[in-house]
């Protein structure tokens, strides 16, 4: 992937004091502060305007061990924060001969420099989340027909967290770049296979959605520019831009565009999205032709935007569930994201992929797994 044109944007903190355990409930929870007003625009609307940032080490499912607990204990958020912590300091730490040797024989792949993937984990309302999902074990739910979700013996104990936090801190994301086996994932037979994201058309992962997500990377960044007839949502990642349609109907057609059909409206402190016509590219956990997704912005402080989603497919869930997060401040200015429009990079990628096929065809053996003939 290219490298953003921002630098040195750090998220800005999250966290007021840690809470205890809690239990998930089915959807999202409450975390308004109730006693805030937010401030009006110009257009008299609540103002969200301004760049925020979503960035986490808190992930979008919940890993299974922590079973259906909602919130980390202060040990797993002082242990995790600390894990990462010392590894952004002894990235940043001046290369010795002595520490050479730790660096990475992954030529061609990012280091923690390039990277933003959080360095807290996410509070709302002050309580450090174990997911942004907030069903009951933290996972989409099982598609219909589909068996419920199994939780490991153990799951939700003090040991089983302490064993959550010990592998996400070990999981050293940098050196699993450039993996072979997930290079032969996708086809490489031409261009239009290849992901929209490494194709610079959207971004990957799931930054503009909706619902928004953190891509787990970098750029996890927002620009929000309200008018009196819409709400623009720039988001970095991809230089992806979304419109919202305020007090509009949706498309009676079939077309469907990048980010689906978003028509909003304000009740009270909240924005409220409605999406859908979503195209099978952007398809949620299988879900697309019948997708929708409701997010609802609420400036519940001066430093936190409450950021809650509903997702429906009646095709594919029995019912509604969501999840939630909070925005905070980004400290500096958004800047275009330097993805190279058609990414020069596929030529090579395509070209290397021949190379293999040509190769594995002289020794008489399969083209490559993923390659066509």
């Amino acid at each position: 992937m290219r490298r953003s044109t921002i630098a040195g944007l750090t998220a800005a903190a999250f966290g007021l004091a840690v809470a205890g355990l809690a239990q998930a409930a089915d959807g999202p929870g409450g975390g308004a502060a109730g006693d805030y007003h937010a401030p009006r625009n110009g257009f008299g609307q609540p103002d969200f305007g301004g760049s925020w940032t979503n960035t986490t080490l808190t992930p979008q499912a919940r890993p299974a061990l922590y079973g259906t607990r909602r919130a980390q204990t202060p040990e797993e958020v002082r242990l995790l924060e600390g894990a990462v912590a010392a590894k952004d300091a002894a990235s940043a730490a001046p290369v010795t001969a002595a520490s050479a040797g730790g660096a990475s024989d992954n030529v061609g792949a990012y280091d923690r420099a390039w990277i933003d993937q959080g360095a807290k984990v996410m509070r709302v309302n002050g309580e450090p989340r174990t997911s942004l999902i907030t069903t009951a074990d933290g996972q989409p739910p099982p598609h219909r027909g589909e068996a419920a979700h199994a939780l490991p013996p153990g799951a939700g104990s003090v040991d089983a967290g302490r064993t959550a936090v010990k592998q996400a801190a070990d999981f050293d994301q940098f050196a699993a770049q450039g993996n072979v086996a997930i290079g032969k994932m996708g086809s490489f037979d031409n261009p239009e296979s290849r992901g929209v994201g490494e194709r610079c058309i959207i971004g990957f992962g799931r930054n503009a959605g909706p619902p928004m997500f953190p891509n787990g990377w970098y750029n996890n960044n927002y620009l929000i520019v309200q008018g009196k007839d819409e709400v623009g949502i720039v988001v970095e990642m991809n230089h992806d831009v979304r419109h919202i349609r305020l007090n509009a109907r949706h498309r009676t057609d079939d077309v469907r565009p990048w980010f689906g059909d978003s028509i909003g409206r304000y009740e009270g402190d909240t924005l409220i999205v409605e999406t859908d016509h979503f195209p099978q590219a952007q398809a949620y956990f299988g879900a697309w032709k019948d997708l929708k997704v409701t997010e609802r912005f609420t400036r519940v402080g001066k430093d936190r935007v409450l950021y809650r989603f509903t997702v429906e497919a009646p095709s594919v869930w029995d019912k509604p569930w969501g999840g939630e997060y909070e925005f905070a401040p980004l400290k500096g200015q958004l800047y275009e994201y330097a993805c190279h429009e058609g990414n020069h990079a596929l030529p090579g990628i395509l070209s290397g992929a021949r190379a293999e096929e040509r190769a594995a065809a002289a020794q008489g053996k399969a083209g490559p797994a993923g390659g066509g003939k």
